[in-house]
């Protein structure tokens, strides 16, 4: 089986590329550096490596031509962004899927997934919603979800148009080494420097594990309906239980203080343009609170049933993820606490 994939180096891309040479198949991973570290590491793993960009529709035709199967994972993803932040993203998300999704329909590639997310949909309320009910009911809250939704309106649009395209949407993908705003979290409460406040303590959240998303979107490939939609999200649990599983690994305080949704966004709005002049994205944020603030009750059944999904509970994904973050710590010896909330640069052997 020959793959075309897109999105290798990122977060998901390494476990889910990973996922796909461990069932045998071929894979050839679109690159826009060939020579960087992220994209050798590939190499060693067996990958093919086809220097292109999804911005530049024509960089991909001979690479992605005589793919049995072609998986879009490449995407953009920061909160509170600038206004040039919006437009990259607005280009990779929006511009990028239509490019990859087009061209596979034009060069008929007959398997596609294209890997999307459950804020497309947005918040639920506290019902819980699975495929056949999804449907968004208030509009978007943050620029992210904005463009993710117009993303997946183009993948329904080729889906009708004839691309055998399957969707994987996951829930809030949180792992060690995170780029999101849980990622900075876990690292602040790790570091001891998360104050013991925090905000909307009963919202649900349907957390999922990263290497547990890549299975599931390798499976969405390797077994999935075609024209499906699968939804890859874990238990659902409340930002209170959440955060008590944090308290199981040394880190800062537990919370203490929940503060109500619009006084956090009220306090976090001064904060963004100081993150962005230390460096750091603005994970303390209006858009935070907006998204950590809502009901996201998505059902998972479809996955497991038909795919034969199986992800790692609540507590297990997060232990997983402060372990991971543990095991990294020696690596930041010398770093000061800025440097300490950025992912590092790992590449793996």
């Amino acid at each position: 089986m020959k793959v075309f994939l897109t999105g290798a180096t990122g977060f998901i891309g390494l476990p889910l590329t990973q996922c796909l040479l461990r069932r045998g198949w071929s894979v050839t991973a679109l690159v826009r550096k060939p020579d960087s570290p992220q994209a050798q590491a590939l190499s060693r793993l067996g990958v093919q490596l086809a220097a292109g960009d999804i911005l530049e529709r024509e960089s991909m035709r001979a690479l992605m031509r005589g793919a049995d199967i072609v998986i879009h994972a490449a995407g953009h993803y920061e909160l509170a962004c600038d206004q040039a932040g919006r437009e990259h993203m607005r280009a990779c998300n929006v511009t990028g899927t239509d490019h990859v999704l087009g061209l596979a329909l034009e060069l008929g590639i007959p398997r596609a997934v294209h890997v999307s997310t459950l804020v497309t949909f947005g918040a639920t309320g506290r019902e819980l919603i699975d495929e056949t009910t999804a449907r968004r009911q208030a509009p978007c809250r943050m620029y992210y979800e904005q463009t993710k939704t117009e993303a997946h309106a183009i993948a329904l649009q080729y889906q009708e148009r004839g691309l055998p395209l399957i969707i994987a949407c996951p829930g809030q993908v949180v792992g060690a080494n995170d780029h999101s705003i849980m990622g900075y979290l876990v690292r602040l409460y790790l570091n001891r420097a998360m104050p013991p406040l925090g905000w909307s303590p009963n919202a649900l959240w349907p957390v999922v594990y990263r290497d547990d998303v890549a299975e599931g979107i390798a499976l969405a490939a390797e077994k999935g309906r075609l024209g499906e939609v699968y939804f890859l999200c874990g238990e659902i649990r409340t930002f209170r239980e959440s955060f008590g599983y944090w308290s199981l690994r040394p880190g800062a305080f537990p919370i203490q203080i929940w503060l109500p949704a619009k006084l956090a966004a009220w306090l976090f709005a001064p904060l963004e343009p100081l993150q962005r002049r230390l460096g750091l994205p603005a994970f303390i944020s209006r858009e935070t609170v907006a998204l950590g603030g809502a009901d996201w009750c998505y059902c998972n059944d479809k996955a497991k049933e038909e795919l034969g999904w199986a992800p790692r509970s609540a507590e297990a994904l997060w232990l997983a993820t402060l372990d991971g973050e543990i095991e990294l710590l020696p690596r930041r010896k010398g770093q000061n606490l800025i440097q300490r909330l950025k992912p590092l640069a790992i590449v793996p052997e």
